[in-house]
């Protein structure tokens, strides 16, 4: 039995989700998708496992887990067939690791290998191409868990009523006990990453779907269920079920994710929406017989899983190759080919069912061979990828070499001091990111008396606790260049006016503009930094911005923030900046003097 109006549900948490992955500088919330569909996927399977029972006493576990196998695996594997053939357009930084990757996909274990790994889902350089298979690990982790369970309940009751007031009690239980994992952790953690990826932490939202699955179900439903069917007016269901989209979508432009609010009560928020926005759908059905959806609605949710599979490899590979919006159109149009396909063809083969696309129906037995010889190509493509790539990308290993060099040349400054000559420590302080340290050897050679400081993901509140320990420590060089932004935007007026605020008389600040090819904001911070130049004497800017943009040519194949690996001219340039503004400093005056 098809509910009219799940579609919405499933077409507003792939929106926004798409929405976040493509344009998410504007849409930076919309990681709440995946909690649309936890909410809806356990609220539907608690309902259809109630329904078996209430039409056969009993539940076929390895029957439920069977149809959870074809509805998952199969497009899980085409996606990674299709997808790793195009990995050959971009470069082998991309496919680092891969191997152990495409395990974890494959074994539904991605958010395990991205917590091991120390991955963060909004800031890795080089993306992975399936750490969006995070999800249908913790999903699937439900649904064997669930499956498990509920079947044992089914073996302890007397009726459909009992299993229903188990299921309920349960999944109470369970959404109190995973909620409270991410409220209470998010006040520990550092990198909000391991919350989010985690099974236990991140569940809940199947629990709330579950809970109203047991309060209304889909075919043996509830007498208050009901009772609302006869009492609630059609114009107030819709005006729930449009309410609830529009505060999902509320959320989507409002969250974000390394808020700890998101964590207190923004994913609990949306999955309460989303529960509220099922539960008013499934009223909707019963009130709407003579009514049906609209076709296009039906057909964007009966491909949401593929369209979230093949969507984020797809943009990652695109986005090395052409601008956003390219970008956007080429990923979708092979999304919805794929999705399409695999749905209406490849999924139903498999399964041993009819396949029909448009109405027409496609028999694929006659081409049984093509299609594993296809098949065949495609895996040993996968294979070779998976054997050819490096274990390390190149960008990481440059990182590590540089962060080696880093501490080498700090340490070298540290002896010579404790040997007693002072001049060997500079009057220069670079509190930087992951720019700064990829440009570590550029500063040995043409800034060699800075003390540079640079750390991998770095923000203005991390550098800012850096700059408030020299203050404390009476270790503050009378220079200090603040190269950090690109990792933190948000309130950037704000923690730019600490630094200029507590810095002690008699010193002075150069801030480097930051650059980003994939972010709007990007120029405002820039003009916004060049007017502190302008009102403070002792400030000065070295404009990143500037000469990144002048140097088009150290920006091919780059993620649009690092300059790319082909030369040291990027390295070169970023020093040479930096060092330029400096010796504009020096001629000005410093804080406290005239």
């Amino acid at each position: 039995m098809r509910i009219k109006w799940f579609s919405f549900v499933r077409v507003a948490g792939l929106l926004l989700v798409l929405l976040y992955h493509f344009f998410q500088q504007v849409f930076r919330g919309g990681f709440i998708g995946v909690d649309v569909f936890f909410t809806f996927s356990g609220y539907l399977i608690t309902a259809l496992l109630i329904d078996e029972y209430a039409r056969h006493k009993a539940i076929d576990l390895l029957g439920f887990l069977r149809r959870r196998f074809y509805r998952i695996v199969p497009p899980l594997v085409v996606m990674l067939l299709l997808v790793l053939p195009f990995t050959f357009l971009i470069r082998k930084d991309f496919v680092a690791d891969i191997g152990r990757q495409m395990a974890a996909v494959l074994g539904f274990t991605t958010n395990l290998y991205e917590i091991f790994t120390g991955s963060s889902y909004e800031t890795q350089f080089i993306p992975h191409l399936f750490v969006h298979t995070w999800s249908l690990a913790i999903e699937v982790h439900f649904y064997v868990f669930w499956g498990i369970l509920v079947w044992f309940l089914s073996t302890k009751v007397k009726n459909q009523q009992q299993l229903r007031g188990s299921v309920f009690l349960v999944s109470v239980g369970l959404f109190l006990l995973s909620f409270a994992i991410m409220f209470a952790r998010a006040f520990f953690v550092t990198n909000f990453s391991v919350i989010y990826f985690s099974t236990l932490s991140h569940i809940f939202p199947f629990f709330l779907g579950a809970i109203f699955a047991t309060i209304s179900g889909i075919n043996e439903t509830t007498k208050r269920f009901k009772k609302n069917v006869r009492l609630w007016q059609t114009k107030r269901v819709v005006i729930y079920i449009a309410g609830s989209a529009a505060l999902l979508f509320l959320l989507g432009f409002i969250l974000d994710f390394n808020n700890i609010i998101t964590y207190l009560f923004g994913f609990g928020l949306a999955s309460l929406f989303t529960a509220v926005m099922i539960y008013s759908s499934r009223v909707l059905h019963e009130q709407t017989p003579d009514l049906q959806e609209p076709a296009v609605v039906t057909y964007l949710a009966d491909i949401s899983y593929g369209m979230y599979l093949f969507h984020w490899p797809f943009y990652i590979i695109f986005g090395q190759l052409m601008n956003n919006w390219l970008a956007v159109l080429f990923t979708l149009f092979f999304s919805v080919i794929f999705s399409t396909l695999s749905y209406y063809v490849v999924e139903p083969y498999i399964a041993g069912k009819s396949s029909s696309l448009l109405g027409l129906e496609i028999h694929l037995d006659s081409y049984k061979k093509w299609l594993y010889g296809l098949a065949a190509l495609l895996t040993a493509v996968a294979l070779g990828v998976a054997v050819t790539a490096p274990n390390v990308g190149a960008f990481e290993t440059n990182l590590l070499v540089d962060s080696l060099n880093q501490a080498d040349n700090n340490m070298n400054r540290t002896h010579t001091l404790a040997a007693g000559d002072a001049t060997a420590i500079s009057d220069i302080t670079v509190i930087g990111d992951s720019v700064t340290l990829r440009s570590s050897s550029a500063f040995s050679e043409l800034l060699p008396e800075a003390q540079v400081d640079a750390a991998v993901s770095r923000n203005f509140e991390s550098a800012y606790e850096i700059f408030q320990n020299h203050i404390t420590n009476n270790s503050l060089s009378k220079t200090v260049v603040l190269a950090v932004g690109v990792n933190s935007i948000e309130g950037y007026e704000n923690n730019l006016q600490q630094f200029i605020d507590a810095l002690p008389n008699g010193h002075r600040l150069v801030i480097v503009t930051p650059y980003n090819t994939k972010d709007e904001r990007i120029p405002n911070v820039r003009d916004y930094e060049l007017s502190l130049a302008k009102k403070y004497k002792y400030v000065t800017t070295a404009d990143w911005y500037a000469a990144a943009v002048a140097h088009s040519e150290i920006w091919t194949e780059s993620d649009g923030v690092h300059y790319n690996d082909s030369s040291d001219e990027g390295a070169k340039l970023y020093v040479e900046t930096i060092k330029k503004a400096i010796q504009a400093s020096a001629k000005k005056p410093a804080k406290g003097e005239k």
